[in-house]
């Protein structure tokens, strides 16, 4: 029986978060700082910086966690099986038709119980 050791976050994962969180607030603020500059040049700067940020963390352990579990979640999208353009058009006319009779239910009830508070009440 083989024993599987997983790594854990270490001292450096953590600083290297703490420098992106760091990355990413400083882009912010430089984006509001920085008003006298074009949109455009404060948006390329901001994505830049998200840029780095997403680098840096993707190279601790929790970001590799997370791009394998997006790789594996993207994996399984791929093995689902889409309803056909007929299946989608039929299944949406049913639940028009659905809605369309409950709303004329409530609608017929909501009058009916009207009715009879206004007789009750004279």
């Amino acid at each position: 029986m083989s024993e599987r050791t997983e790594q854990t976050e270490g001292g450096l994962d953590t600083v290297k978060l703490f420098v992106a969180v760091a990355l990413l607030i400083a882009g912010v603020m430089g984006f509001y700082y920085f008003t006298a500059e074009s949109m455009l040049v404060r948006v390329l700067g901001l994505l830049a910086v998200v840029g780095v940020a997403l680098g840096i963390a993707a190279t601790t352990y929790k970001g590799r966690q997370l791009a394998g579990f997006m790789g594996n979640a993207r994996t399984e999208v791929r093995k689902m099986v889409w309803p056909t353009r007929v299946e989608t058009t039929q299944t949406t006319l049913i639940v028009i038709g659905i809605v369309i009779l409950v709303g004329i239910f409530l609608w017929l009830m909501d009058t009916l119980l009207g009715w009879i508070v206004r007789q009750l009440i004279g």
